[in-house]
């Protein structure tokens, strides 16, 4: 798999053209490239997370995606129009929920809502957007009284205002209580049962786990690992994990199996953890073994996250 490319889902999935498109994507300050190369593409009705530590260049790329900075190299394209160059044929399509939004505090829940609603063709309607993000018993309060969850949630609320098509979540439910996280996830679900395309950032593993279709981790810039949840974790090994009692032999190592540590407690990795955790359980009932807390774990998308992505670049 190229390192930089985020490649699309098989077909049925492919049906349906891409809505955003990235290609060869450059980002630079001066001399210091944040982003090198990196392509992905969206479709509709269609989760695509872009995953990394803070510094791998998500938010660089996503800026240029919002057409809020321009590319120095390479194209990008949502609904087939060139976000910055082109922004009025997008941006009515476009939902864009940034890390920060620095919302007037003076205004209400309500008059902020009213306003940006305002700027748009076809919004929801007021108490609609703020039924969505539970915050219609906050409509009176000022922007400056809420709390931080409050305020996530109303930018999120304002994404959504103008029915998008595309919507591109940086770090959504940052500052966000467990329930209000589930509330935005399946908000977040039901856009894209309705056909949006989203392109989601996130620092929780849980929610691209629970989101997203397709994942592309990032590092120093470039996309190092991409697929869906079960390709990645497939790019580490399961682990096998037991305590054997004192006077018990070691167990044969399977064909491929790495061990790490052997003695009284045993862990193994491997790529073909069926195959090795029955050969092993074999192994225990023919010579009247018992295998203590034994554990057998596929690898995780965790796992393959931390394994790439704060590796020194190359």
């Amino acid at each position: 798999m190229h390192p930089s490319v985020a490649p699309a889902p098989p077909s049925p999935a492919t049906a349906a053209p891409p809505v955003v498109e990235v290609v060869d994507l450059h980002r630079r300050y001066g001399d210091f490239a944040a982003v090198r190369g990196v392509s992905f593409d969206v479709r509709p009705g269609e989760v695509f997370a872009l995953l990394g530590v803070n510094g791998a260049g998500k938010t660089s790329a996503l800026e240029v995606l919002e057409g809020l900075a321009p590319a120095s190299g390479g194209t990008v394209r949502v609904l087939g129009a060139d976000p910055r160059r082109e922004r009025a044929a997008v941006r009515p399509h476009l939902g864009v929920l940034l890390q920060t939004s620095g919302l007037p505090g003076d205004l209400t829940v309500a008059e902020t809502v009213r306003t940006w609603a305002g700027t748009l063709t076809t919004p929801r309607p007021v108490d609609e957007a703020l039924a969505q993000v539970d915050l219609t018993g906050r409509a009176d309060v000022r922007v400056r009284s809420l709390s931080g969850g409050e305020r996530r949630r109303l930018d999120l609320a304002l994404a959504l205002l103008g029915h998008p098509r595309v919507l591109v979540l940086d770090e959504p439910t940052t500052g966000l209580d467990p329930e209000s996280r589930r509330t935005v996830w399946g908000l977040v679900r039901g856009l894209v049962d309705d056909g949006a395309a989203v392109v989601l950032t996130t620092h929780h593993l849980e929610e691209a786990e629970e989101l997203a279709d397709r994942i592309a981790v990032m590092r120093a810039g470039r996309i190092v690992l991409a697929g869906t949840r079960e390709e990645i974790a497939e790019t580490q090994p399961a682990t096998i994990r037991f305590t054997l009692a004192p006077g018990d032999p070691q167990p044969p190592v399977p064909s491929g199996v790495e061990v790490v540590s052997a003695g009284p407690r045993v862990e193994w990795h491997t790529r073909a953890l069926q195959p090795a955790l029955a050969q092993l359980l074999a192994w225990a009932a023919a010579y009247g073994v018992v295998l203590r807390g034994l554990q057998a774990r596929a690898a995780s998308l965790e796992q393959a996250f931390l394994a790439v992505a704060d590796v020194d670049a190359e």
